[in-house]
């Protein structure tokens, strides 16, 4: 299960209907960083042949059966503060992380 938070779900709609198409939210995960995985999030636009679905908050949430292991039970924030804004994992799966919040283990 994925769950987003009210403000991730918020940003998640207002840049769909912004943007004038999209299935969803797909959340991933790469090879990368000095800690072993790295998120990856973009818009669906098209549904994949193995992608796992899940709904939060009015928004879908696509994922590959890939990732799914790695981010199962994943809380996705949106974060601003002053100029910065993000989105933010809480994973309960995770091991470690880098110091700079980029990429983490299980």
């Amino acid at each position: 299960m994925i769950n987003l938070t009210q403000a991730a779900a918020d940003r998640v709609i207002n840049y769909m209907t912004r943007r004038g198409h999209g299935l969803g939210l797909r959340l991933s995960v790469r090879k990368t960083g000095c800690s072993g995985y790295a998120y990856v999030i973009d818009y669906a636009d098209e549904v994949g042949a193995d992608d796992v679905r899940f709904d939060s908050l009015g928004v879908t949430i696509f994922v590959d059966p890939d990732s799914l292991p790695m981010i199962d039970g994943t809380e996705v924030d949106f974060i601003k503060d002053g100029l910065n804004e993000a989105f933010r994992f809480r994973n309960p799966n995770i091991s470690g992380e880098c110091g700079c919040g980029e990429s983490f283990s299980v």
